[in-house]
């Protein structure tokens, strides 16, 4: 039985459409585009239900590789997967990192620890009507379990982080629902976005045994004590169901990466961050152990929904002109790009059920040489 071997690389883009320097490294021999299971990028819009830099640079990757894997941009979509997370407010520099995974015969002598591993899967296609509703929460918590066999992490506990893409709700979306004699959980598209991250980072939860499977569609966007210490959520208008990535170590894998993580207990808990930085053996600035080097961060951002951070009052709620989601990337991204030296990392907004109310999970990849 061969070994999973997982390779990680951060490339920055000049703009949502720019595949250039993807396009080098397969170019160079670097990257075999047939290892690429899951690419994730930060891109410059306003990370709003009107972002098409989302799509835009989904549709840019697709077609810039479906020559190079004799497929169609479209199946090109289907075979790997893809989240882009609209937002680069503040120091927030925009990139993809991308993810490979190839087999090798057996892990090198000497190499005793667990290794990054990533698995992927899909849910069906929801209706409408079950964006932000139990239906999502069963079916992602199917979907995580799937992905986790995928990756080959059997423990919970080696879970380190869960990056899902999921469904929005859009006026034609709602329309047809209500055709249907059916109601959607708001007729909000923007307010859609938090209850479909929300829905999903519960199942997130139920699926890791982080809380019980009894959730009523009640408790989503209220019950903020129910959440997912690992859970990344991130709403987009083009999909209707959800795209699961499950990122951990296991024993199992050959990789020359190890994830580690944390949770931000609220927006300005750095303390949090370098607990997640030397989880795999990384400290600020980039003050690393020998033979470790940083690759990328992930992490999730919101303004507390209690109108206040550690006794003192924000206005990220109040403000009519900018949304709170882009006040707390802002925030959130100058905190972690001071400690780790690089404003290149992956911090996305909305943190519904995602951590704590006010603040969300942080994971840390690193090489090991």
């Amino acid at each position: 039985m061969q070994t999973p071997s997982v390779g990680v690389v951060r490339i920055a883009t000049k703009g949502p459409g720019d595949v250039s320097g993807l396009m080098a490294m397969i170019g160079s021999g670097a990257i075999d585009p047939t290892t690429i299971l899951a690419i994730l990028g930060k891109t410059e819009g306003n990370g709003g239900v009107n972002d098409f830099t989302r799509e835009y640079a989904v549709a840019a990757l697709c077609t810039a590789l479906a020559p190079r894997l004799n497929l169609s941009p479209h199946e090109v979509e289907q075979r790997i997967a893809f989240v882009m997370s609209g937002g680069t407010e503040g120091v927030l520099s925009p990139h993809i990192t991308m993810f490979t995974r190839q087999h090798v015969p057996q892990r090198p002598a000497g190499m005793s620890d667990k290794r990054l591993s990533i698995g992927m899967a899909h849910t069906r296609d929801f209706l409408p009507e079950e964006i932000g509703r139990s239906a999502q929460i069963t079916e992602t918590a199917k979907a995580v379990k799937a992905a986790m066999e995928d990756a080959g992490i059997s423990d919970p506990g080696d879970v380190h982080f869960v990056q899902i893409k999921c469904p929005l709700l859009t006026s034609d979306r709602v329309e047809a629902s209500n055709a249907r004699g059916s109601k959607t959980v708001t007729t909000s598209a923007y307010n859609s976005m938090a209850y479909s991250r929300g829905a999903s980072a519960l199942g997130v939860a139920v699926a890791l045994g982080e809380i019980a499977p009894d959730i009523s569609n009640e408790d989503v966007l209220r019950r903020y004590d129910l959440f997912s210490s690992v859970a990344s959520t991130s709403s987009g208008i083009e999909l209707m169901h959800n795209v699961v990535i499950v990122l951990g170590n296991s024993a199992s894998s050959a990789s020359e990466f190890e994830i580690g993580h944390a949770v931000m207990k609220d927006a300005i808990d750095c303390a949090a961050v370098m607990s997640a930085l030397n989880s795999v053996g990384l400290g600020a600035a980039l003050q690393a152990e020998a033979g470790r080097e940083l690759v990328n961060i992930f992490a999730k951002a919101e303004a507390s929904p209690n109108g206040s951070v550690r006794g003192f009052r924000h206005i990220m709620l109040e403000d009519t002109d900018i949304s709170s989601t882009r006040h707390a990337r802002a925030a959130v991204g100058g905190l972690i790009a001071g400690l780790a030296g690089t404003g290149a990392i992956y911090v996305s907004g909305g943190a519904e059920h995602q951590g704590p109310a006010g603040g969300g999970p942080v994971a840390v990849i690193a090489r090991l040489s």
